[in-house]
């Protein structure tokens, strides 16, 4: 039996996601292995170097820095969410990742981002915290038209959500078979199509597979969410979900707001606390 966590994005609303693992940690849940997407990878490597609150710490701290993530940075660098600060600055000295215990623990971490050229989803295992790690993580983060396509040896990559959203059957297929998935959206959501579509594919035009991805992303996603929503009625999986919207826009500057989201994960997880600690313990039948 193979224990997994995926991890879905959503930009500031892995906000709950995070509220929701802090919760996992401290109350000693144990995985064999995380997927990540987007928000999901960011904040999902701090499960395992088991850094409870490192998440909702810094956002709060620099969420008004305007090199954290501001249009002054996308201006003069093509990223909304400047490279060199968050990716390199903040994990690397001013709220660091903890690189021994990531890398001494045996939990696979799986973090997902979409090939340029083929519109495609790339899983890249993560074994340890550096300079390669933190690129696949930006790479998983990065939005088509606010961020640079991210070159990794030789190959460009962005967000992962554009073609795996919610990667439970990529876990699948590397044989983890009790898995609880955290989306970041209520059970009654469904994506709609992509707008201003005209305007996308003029703003995509130098990678047109992205644009197709998007382009079909709802349909993809959507998809999934029926697929989770079948596995979680025959009880083969667990969903950690809101109840209701996030109250937080994609972006935000605002501490308070983070916080509440946080908080509103936190608040799902103790709830759901007894549920996680039986699906986790229950063999899986024959």
């Amino acid at each position: 039996m193979k224990k997994g966590l995926i991890l879905e994005g959503g930009a500031m609303r892995g906000l709950f996601t995070a509220g929701v693992i802090d919760v996992m940690m401290e109350n000693n849940i144990d995985v064999d292995g995380i997927v990540g997407v987007s928000a999901g990878a960011c904040f999902g490597c701090n499960y395992k170097s088991r850094q409870i609150g490192r998440t909702i710490r810094y956002s709060v701290k620099y969420a008004k820095e305007p090199l954290y993530c501001s249009y002054r940075s996308l201006i003069a660098t093509g990223n909304l969410f400047n490279k060199g600060f968050c990716y390199y600055k903040i994990p690397f000295k001013l709220d660091k990742v903890d690189k021994k215990t990531f890398e001494e623990s045996p939990m696979e971490f799986w973090i997902v981002a979409t090939d340029v050229k083929t519109g495609k989803a790339v899983y890249k295992k993560a074994e340890k915290i550096n300079k390669e790690t933190m690129e696949w993580i930006r790479a998983s983060s990065s939005m088509p038209v606010v961020s640079n396509v991210v070159e990794i040896n030789g190959h460009g990559y962005l967000d992962g959500g554009i073609s795996d959203s919610i990667p439970l059957k990529f876990f699948e297929s590397l044989g983890y078979d009790k898995n609880i998935v955290i989306t970041t959206q209520p059970e009654d959501y469904r994506k709609p199509p992509i707008s201003k579509e005209k305007v996308m594919k003029v703003a995509l035009k130098k990678i047109p597979a992205i644009f197709e991805a998007m382009k079909h992303r709802h349909e993809m996603y959507n998809a999934q969410v029926d697929y989770i929503m079948r596995k979680e009625a025959q009880g083969e999986i667990l969903v950690i979900r809101p109840k209701n919207t996030l109250p937080i826009d994609r972006i935000s500057h605002d501490p308070d707001e983070m916080t509440l989201v946080y908080n509103i994960g936190r608040e799902v997880a103790t709830e759901m606390m007894p549920q996680i600690r039986k699906f986790y313990s229950e063999k899986k039948e024959a």
